[in-house]
């Protein structure tokens, strides 16, 4: 019988990762200009930091952080939102588990549970059918998270609500897109990103076709990849062979999830139900236009943001002003440049977007590798 332990080994397998990076350094002594890599997803950045692979690299490869994770980017004001509408009476405010100890401008809500609302966090968001069956006379509401990777599953929630005449349950949609994220780093003048790791299960639904504008506008490589230690490195080392050989192409190393087009059901169950935004903040980087999703017209009586527009905030609310998150995210300035880091904001009292969950770049250099190195 095949164990998980047994799986997982080949893809953190030592000897296969030594003889990688000899074939990365191989190929990097070749590169006249530095190799600058950002991974966008912040499943890529633990990864990074907890198998120390950025120490196995030779010294003109260099890792850029990117925005990590729907939680990390998930802006004070959203989560004001969400406090609004859990204090509401006779409201349960659902959301994935991550979103509980994220900091909005009054607290985060975890504290708004301590303090009475109920707040209930899950793991599968078609639990919100039976709380809301469960709870006729009150409103339920799903405060949905999320890059690609989990948008089919809050349309597959809203589909069987439709299908049910579940009224009392809505939606604050959070939903955000990885291609405006890419552009957004690169449009900023000063950002010194020349590579891309594509996010991998964010790969499984859009499919890898997604990020053959990045190759093209941005004349850049960008390598889908797995999670694994093996999967990081070999992603690493096709990137290195591109710039040895003054390439930019668009390459799947995930290949055993990862399509040219994606899973085409998901992505047309989310377009029956939701449409682009044209505009959404995102907590390090700002303003990014047609980045994120909300529900079409014909739900918007569903839309917790429709529903009560009267009584939720609209107040913009920024990041404390010494954090450095924001220049962190396009690769200006690491995490311990930040006057902050490690002092005023830690895991338990994140300041910042890049502090606020696992998979943030601060929060990865805080307990991966020394608050005093």
């Amino acid at each position: 019988m095949l164990t998980l332990n047994a799986l997982y080994k080949g893809f953190r397998d030592p000897e296969v990762i030594k003889s990688l990076a000899k074939e990365i350094k191989l190929e990097a002594a070749k590169c006249n200009d530095k190799i600058n890599i950002m991974e966008v997803c912040g499943g890529h950045t633990h990864t990074i930091m907890k198998y120390g692979i950025n120490q196995l690299l030779p010294d003109n490869i260099e890792f850029i952080h990117g925005p990590g994770c729907p939680v990390c980017i998930m802006p004070k004001e959203r989560i004001d939102h969400a406090a609004a509408l859990a204090s509401m009476p006779n409201t349960i405010l659902i959301t994935l588990g991550d979103m509980i100890r994220v900091p909005g401008s009054k607290g985060s809500l975890a504290q708004f549970r301590a303090n009475g609302c109920d707040i209930r966090p899950i793991y599968d968001p078609l639990d919100s059918l039976k709380i809301a069956l469960d709870n006729p006379s009150k409103t339920v509401i799903f405060f949905a998270i999320g890059f690609e990777t989990s948008t089919p599953m809050t349309a597959v929630l809203l589909e069987q609500a439709e299908k049910r005449q579940i009224n009392n349950l809505l939606f604050h949609i959070n939903h955000v897109l990885v291609p405006p994220a890419i552009d957004a780093v690169m449009a900023d003048p000063a950002a010194k990103v020349n590579a891309f790791i594509g996010p991998a299960h964010v790969s499984v639904i859009s499919g890898a076709k997604v990020y053959r504008a990045a190759v093209e506008n941005y004349d850049t490589p960008v390598v889908v990849s797995g999670f694994e230690p093996v999967d990081v490195m070999e992603s690493i080392l096709m990137i290195t062979r591109q710039k040895a050989r003054s390439q930019s192409n668009l390459e799947n190393q995930y290949s055993r999830a990862v399509s040219e087009q994606g899973n085409l059901a998901a992505q047309e169950l989310v377009n029956k139900y939701m449409t682009v935004r044209p505009n959404f903040r995102w907590r390090g980087l700002g303003p990014i236009a047609d980045s994120a999703l909300m529900l079409r017209a014909a739900y918007q009586h569903r839309d917790a943001e429709v529903v009560y527009k009267d009584q939720l905030p609209q107040q913009e609310i920024d990041d404390h002003k010494a954090c450095q998150c924001g220049d962190i995210l396009r690769g200006l300035s690491k995490p311990k440049d930040c006057k902050v880091f490690g002092r005023g904001c830690s895991p338990e009292t994140p300041l910042g977007s890049c502090m606020v969950s696992s998979e943030g770049a601060c929060n990865a250099y805080y307990r991966y590798n020394g608050v005093t190195e």
